[in-house]
Formats: C-alpha cells, sequence, structure tokens
C-alpha cells in the first residue's frame, strides 16, 4: 500500500499496480489501438494510391501518430486514467496526490510511451517499472501520475456464533426496542472476535456488553447464563426477528378478517410482566392531605448481574 499524502495532510492508503497487471493492461490496449491501426492504413492505402510515394509516406506518418499517440492520449484525457485495458484490469492513472489526471499528465504519458513501449517494445518500462518501488515506469516519473489498483477485494465478513442450544428462543420475549444501533454493533464485533481476546479480557468485555443490554431491556439478567451466551442468544434472537419482519413484509397477506393473537409466552429467564391497573373513567374523589413522609435512605448503586472472572 502506498503512503500518498495530499495537501491536507490526508494519507492515502493505495495500492500502486505491478508490473503484471499494467503489463496485461498495455498488452490489451495494444491489441485495440494496433487493430484500428491496421484497418485504417488499409483503409487510407486503397483512398491515396493514386498519390505519389512522399504523399502516402505522410499519411502514413500521420495515420501512426493519431492511432499510437493521440488516441492514447485523448482516452486517458477523457476517461480521467482508465483506458479500455486498465478498466479491463481494474486499474487506473492517478495524480501523486490521488488526484485524477489532466491534458498534460496523458500527453506526458503518451510522448513518453512512445520511446519506452514502443521504439523499445517495453524494456525501458518494464526496467523502470521493476526498479520503482511503486511499479511507476519513466511517464508516470515525468508526468507525475500513478497506477493504482480501483477493485480491491474487501473483507470477509464473520458470521456471528450461534447459542448454546439450551438458550434457544429463551429471550422471545425480550424487549429489544431500547437497544442502540451502537450496541448491536459493538456486540457484534465482540462476538466475532472474543476468540482471538485474551480470556480475561473478553470475559470482562462480554460482562460489561450483557450489563448495558440488560440496562437498555429494563429486565434482569437471567440466572446461570454466562455473559457471551447471553449476548448471543439476545443477538441470534434479533436476526430471527429481523428474518421474520423482512418476509412478512415481502409476502404480505390480502387484507380479511382480523384474528386475535395470543401473547407470546414469558421467557424462562425473567419474571412475568405486572398486569395492567384497570383503567376508570369516573371523576375521582377529593384526596385527603397527606403528611410528607420522611426522605427515604439512598443506597449504594449495585453491581450488575454479569462478573468477569477474578
Amino acid at each position: 500500500m502506498s503512503d500518498l499524502v495530499t495537501g491536507d495532510a490526508v494519507v492515502l492508503g493505495l495500492r500502486p499496480a505491478r508490473l503484471p497487471s499494467r503489463g496485461l493492461a498495455i498488452l490489451l490496449d495494444l491489441v485495440v489501438y494496433v487493430t484500428g491501426y491496421v484497418l485504417l492504413s488499409v483503409g487510407l492505402a486503397l483512398a491515396t494510391s493514386s498519390l505519389d510515394e512522399a504523399a502516402q509516406a505522410a499519411v502514413g506518418v500521420a495515420s501512426f501518430l493519431l492511432l499510437m499517440v493521440g488516441v492514447p492520449i485523448a482516452v486517458e484525457t477523457l476517461s480521467h486514467g482508465r483506458s479500455l485495458g486498465k478498466l479491463a484490469c481494474g486499474l487506473r492513472v492517478v495524480r501523486d496526490d490521488g488526484g485524477p489526471i489532466r491534458f498534460r499528465h496523458a500527453l506526458v504519458r503518451g510522448a513518453m510511451g512512445v520511446v519506452e513501449l514502443l521504439l523499445t517494445f517495453g524494456t525501458v518500462a518494464c526496467i523502470a517499472s521493476l526498479v520503482s518501488a511503486r511499479g511507476r515506469r519513466l511517464g508516470d516519473v515525468f508526468g507525475g501520475t500513478l497506477v493504482v489498483r480501483e477493485r480491491v477485494p474487501g473483507a470477509r465478513v464473520m458470521p456471528v456464533p450461534p447459542p448454546p442450544p439450551w438458550l434457544a428462543g429463551r429471550f422471545t420475549g425480550l424487549d429489544l426496542s431500547a437497544v442502540p444501533d451502537g450496541l448491536w454493533l459493538a456486540i457484534r464485533q465482540y462476538l466475532t472476535r472474543m476468540n482471538q481476546l485474551d480470556p480475561q479480557v473478553g470475559a470482562a468485555m462480554a460482562a460489561r456488553l450483557a450489563d448495558d443490554l440488560v440496562a437498555r431491556t429494563g429486565a434482569p439478567p437471567p440466572v446461570g447464563v454466562p455473559a457471551a451466551a447471553f449476548l448471543m442468544a439476545v443477538v441470534h434472537e434479533r436476526q430471527t426477528r429481523d428474518a421474520a419482519r423482512a418476509f412478512r413484509s415481502a409476502a404480505a397477506p390480502a387484507p380479511g378478517p382480523a384474528h386475535a393473537v395470543a401473547p407470546a409466552p414469558a421467557p424462562a429467564g425473567f419474571g412475568p410482566a405486572p398486569a395492567p391497573a384497570p383503567v376508570s373513567y369516573a371523576a375521582p374523589a377529593p384526596a385527603a392531605p397527606v403528611a410528607p413522609a420522611p426522605p427515604a435512605p439512598v443506597e449504594a448503586p449495585r453491581a450488575g448481574g454479569f462478573a468477569p472472572p477474578a
């Protein structure tokens, strides 16, 4: 990776293209340009057969400069550094500061390409690319450009490990609406990397995340459930709800008579929810004056339900 620094002191992590990919891109471009040059030469030879040899030679040189020099410069200028070969190989020409190239950059690259690519059959360009730390040829050095890779393989997303079988369906009644997305992301990152952490550090992180999750859900911590297993089960429950919600929205049934839905049973790890108080619409009777009660003693804050090992 190349550490290019812009004028604003921003480090750009670009991947310079090396000789194999650059050579393949140049070969594809040369195949296209040479094919077009041969077809144009045949057409010009038939059209200028009545001219003398000097005129035919001048037309041949002009067609060579147009097809092999002018067209590559125009293509790189208009496409901002992506010719057909570079587009097929996932490469792009950029400035030294990471910005798109302009006409003067493409002009210097094209002029030097005649010497190091066409006249020497690519020998000078190969040697310069092998010697350079960022794989640049002479046209890149004089033009202040760099060929980088645009298609970079993305990082593989690690799946969340499944919870233990004895925790399946235990948290179906847990209210997860108050859990923020940042906490879900932190829990997911921990679960996907917990095998790479130190056991004590991982247990402490699991206990802290589990306490935060319990505080957001407003339910007491389950008894006898490890913190990591609790996090796995809750994340699995959320994924199950998201999948069911997406399936219901994708296959919405036609409108029909409403049916009563039985409430879901309370989870085994949490106590039953209190019954709602009856609502009265009558005017309340005036309340008798009540003497103020003495202030209750303030209790010390209790620790969470998950404690890391000593």
